[in-house]
């Protein structure tokens, strides 16, 4: 009868209600996991720079304190970590079928652009892309890290949300160019990890200014402090302050970031 199949519907609900959310679980041989993200897609590819370039300034400064750090790139459908810490390959199998990470500048890296060709496209429904996140976090031997970076697609879609169920994170940062579109998405951003109960650990605005080579005029092509506004709204830190800089772009391009290939440069 109607009411009878009601009942069971209810039942069922309740069943999978009370089971709640995923139980975390410790990524094997990692001490700390910190993600990066930024909440809208594309501001820095479409525009001028990538914004990728301030994922990797922090990754950097990790190793200025003499830890162990990991990078997993968790974007699927656009990985750039390759490319950007100039590494190229398969990873190799341990004896136990895990996977072993690829290595630059002291740098552990996993990606899915180490699994499929350079320009093959990742045409995946969810389900697949969630499968591919699960093998690159549980499938990989790290050896013992202290940090694991990880870099997350833009958006607030499933990567961020398993992710973030799924394992514990320390912390994340928010990377945002000043610009009021990009703002609304970071904003979203945040408030999506403080749902999932992740401590955002502030903001970082990137390209903040353009000076001119030739003149030194600066000029904020993309709006002046929009990022520490949203801070100071939010109740959060400014990390770091990037500037829009043809060696940042350069470097990172050539995998020869301006922080190892340049280290005492303004830039």
């Amino acid at each position: 009868s109607s009411s009878s199949r009601d009942e069971a519907l209810r039942d069922k609900r309740a069943q999978i209600l009370s089971r709640g959310l995923p139980k975390q679980k410790p990524i094997d041989g990692v001490k700390q996991v910190v993600v990066v993200a930024s909440g809208k897609g594309g501001v820095g590819k479409s525009t001028t720079a990538d914004i990728n370039f301030d994922k990797y300034f922090l990754l950097l400064l990790f190793l200025t304190q003499t830890k162990e750090v990991g990078l997993l790139d968790a974007d699927i459908y656009g990985p750039s970590i390759p490319k950007m810490m100039n590494l190229k390959g398969n990873p190799e199998l341990t004896p136990k079928n895990l996977m072993r990470p690829l290595k630059n500048y002291g740098i552990a890296c996993m990606s899915m652009g180490f699994l499929i060709e350079e320009t093959a496209p990742v045409v995946w429904r969810g389900l697949m892309v969630m499968s591919a996140v699960e093998k690159l976090l549980r499938q990989v031997d790290w050896g013992q890290l202290d940090y694991l970076v990880i870099d997350m697609p833009p958006g607030t879609g499933d990567v961020q949300l398993s992710v973030s169920q799924n394992i514990p994170i320390a912390g994340a940062v928010i990377v945002s160019t000043p610009q009021d579109v990009a703002l609304l998405d970071a904003c979203k951003g945040a408030e999506m990890f403080r749902k999932v109960h992740v401590p955002v650990l502030g903001l970082v605005q990137n390209m903040s200014v353009f000076q001119c080579p030739k003149c030194k005029h600066k000029t904020h092509i993309f709006g002046a402090d929009g990022v520490r506004d949203l801070a100071k709204t939010l109740g959060l830190d400014i990390l770091g302050d990037i500037p829009l800089h043809v060696n940042i772009r350069e470097t990172c391009d050539s995998g020869q970031p301006v922080v190892v290939s340049q280290p005492q440069s303004d830039a």
